[in-house]
C-alpha cells in the first residue's frame, strides 16, 4: 500500500429532519434476493506465482501471499488469491491484471466448491484489466454489464469477492464519488465505493441493485491495509471495452514513444522528457533529453498522466505531431508511434 498515511478527521452534526424517511427514498429491506441472483457467477481465482515475481503496485489490492511453500525445478513459488466474475455461459471471467498477470498456475473456485483450472486469455496492464477462461463442460451462470454512466453517487452497489482468500462474501454501500483519480495509471477514473473491499476482492464485481455490473473492483486506499471504506471499482463501461478488446485479440496495442516523463517543477504546462531510449519511436524522430512536449496534435499535455494517457489511446504506427519547447525554441515535429512494451515505466 502507499506509503504515505492518511488520517481523516469527521465531525458530523445531523439534524433531527435528516433521519426522517424522505419521500421517494427507497432502502433495501434485504439483499439477500440479490445476492441469491448473483452469487452463481462469482469466483474465487487462486494463483501460483514463481517467487521473485512481480508485485501489484500500491494502491492495488495486496495480494493474498503467502511465503514460499514449495519448491519445483524452478526455484521457490508463492500462493495468492483474488476474485472474477463470469461474464458467459462458456466460462470468460473477468478479474485484475495483478491478480493473474505473473500466475505460472491459475485454479478457479466456482460457487459450488469445483476447482477448474484456467488460462489467461488477455491482459492489460494500463487499466488493470483481465481475461480467463474456464472449461466446465456445461453451460454456467453468468452476469451481464450495467451501465456505469447511469450510476450516481449516492446510489445503492453490492460488491462480491474472496476477501483474504476465505470464499465468495458480500457488502454493500453507496458510490461515494465518481471519476476518482488516486495516482495509480494514466487511465485513472475510478467509482469510488464505501462498500468494505479488502485484500482478495481484487477483480470482483460491484452490482447495481438490478444484479448488472456497473466496477470492477480494483484498488484501496489504506492505512493499515485492510478496509476503512475507500476502495475504488473499474467503471463497467470502460471495463465492458476493454474486456471485449482482450476477447477477441488477447491484448490492447499501445502507443509508446520510448521515453521517461516528469512534471515541470514550476507546475507550468507540459511535460519534460528526462530520457530518451536509444532505439524507441522518440529517438528516431529526434526528441532529446531535456525537451518540453507542450501538445499533442494541437492539444495541450498539461501534466505527465496526459501525455501518457495521449499515446497509449493512439494505435501504434499512427503519426503524432508534437509541439515542443527546446531551451526556450518552439517547434513543430512529428513521430511515429511506436508498441509500448509489456513492462511499464516509460512512456
Amino acid at each position: 500500500m502507499p506509503a504515505r498515511r492518511r488520517a481523516i478527521i469527521t465531525a458530523l452534526v445531523v439534524a433531527p429532519a435528516i433521519l426522517r424517511p424522505q419521500r421517494g427514498f427507497a432502502m433495501p429491506s434485504s439483499f439477500a434476493p440479490l445476492v441469491r441472483r448473483v452469487a452463481p457467477a462469482i469466483v474465487g481465482i487462486s494463483v501460483t506465482q514463481v517467487a521473485g515475481a512481480r508485485k501489484p503496485s500500491p494502491p492495488h489490492l495486496p495480494r493474498r501471499n503467502a511465503q514460499p511453500q514449495e519448491f519445483t525445478g524452478g526455484g521457490a513459488v508463492n500462493k495468492a488469491a483474488g476474485s472474477g466474475f463470469i461474464v458467459t455461459a462458456s466460462g470468460i471471467i473477468v478479474t485484475n491484471n495483478h491478480v493473474v498477470g505473473d500466475a505460472a498456475r491459475i485454479i478457479v473456485t466456482l460457487d459450488d466448491g469445483q476447482r477448474l483450472p484456467a488460462r489467461i486469455i488477455g491482459a492489460d496492464q494500463l487499466t488493470d484489466l483481465a481475461v480467463v477462461k474456464i472449461d466446465a463442460g456445461r453451460n454456467l451462470p453468468f452476469v451481464r454489464w450495467g451501465n456505469s454512466a447511469h450510476m450516481a453517487v449516492g446510489d445503492w452497489i453490492l460488491a462480491a469477492g474472496n476477501p483474504f482468500d476465505l470464499g465468495t462474501s458480500f457488502t454493500a454501500g453507496i458510490i461515494s464519488a465518481r471519476g476518482r483519480e488516486i495516482g495509480d495509471g494514466p487511465f485513472d477514473h475510478f467509482l469510488q465505493l464505501d462498500a468494505p473491499i479488502n485484500p482478495g476482492n481484487s477483480g470482483g464485481p460491484s452490482f447495481d441493485m438490478n444484479g448488472h455490473v456497473i466496477g470492477v473492483n480494483t484498488a484501496i486506499v489504506s492505512p493499515s491495509g485492510g478496509s476503512v471504506g475507500i476502495g475504488f471499482a473499474v467503471p463497467s463501461n470502460m471495463a465492458r471495452r476493454i474486456i471485449a478488446a482482450l476477447i477477441a485479440h488477447g491484448s490492447i496495442p499501445r502507443g509508446w514513444l520510448g521515453v521517461s516523463v516528469a512534471d515541470l517543477p514550476s507546475g507550468a504546462a507540459g511535460v519534460e522528457l528526462t530520457g530518451i531510449e536509444s532505439d524507441g519511436p522518440a529517438a528516431r524522430a529526434g526528441l532529446e533529453p531535456g525537451d518540453v512536449i507542450l501538445a499533442i496534435n494541437r492539444l495541450p499535455v498539461n501534466d505527465a498522466s496526459a501525455l501518457i494517457r495521449a499515446v497509449a489511446s493512439v494505435p501504434p504506427g499512427s503519426i503524432e505531431h508534437l509541439r515542443i519547447n527546446r531551451n526556450g525554441r518552439i517547434f513543430g515535429l512529428s513521430v511515429v508511434v511506436g508498441r509500448r512494451p509489456a513492462e511499464l515505466g516509460s512512456d
